[in-house]
């Protein structure tokens, strides 16, 4: 069992920036992949961005991509999300994922067993 806590979500005026962290109570943290969802009310839970179990292998959205940076210290047991230039879109609930060392893709929801409480992020224009 991996328990996932999420922290650093907040109020934010649009183009700024917010780091959200996510610590794990893992046993071996390294025997995870982990990954950042979010959602908004009434849609679907999407993939913002994912980090394999030994780092340097980032993943983001299209969305993302360019803007975020997911980062982790095993050492620590955490995984942060660095979120710059964030817009009205970026206003959702954000969730921390872990899963098992896999080699299947990091996109979907369905292949990671746990999740945290998640952190809202408002971006206020």
């Amino acid at each position: 069992q991996v328990r996932l806590v999420e922290s650093g979500g907040g109020l934010v005026q649009a183009g700024g920036s917010l780091s959200l962290s996510c610590a794990a109570s893992a046993r071996t943290f390294t025997n995870y992949d982990m990954g950042w969802f979010r959602q908004a009310p009434g849609k679907e839970r999407e993939f913002v961005a994912a980090i394999r179990w030994k780092g340097g292998w980032e993943y983001y959205s299209d969305s993302a991509k360019g803007r975020f940076i997911i980062s982790r210290d095993n050492a620590k047991s955490t995984v942060s999300l660095e979120m710059n230039s964030l817009n009205a879109e970026d206003t959702v609930v954000y969730y921390c994922a872990a899963r098992g060392r896999s080699d299947y893709y990091v996109r979907p929801d369905f292949s990671y067993d746990y999740w945290g409480q998640g952190t809202q992020v408002t971006v206020s224009s």
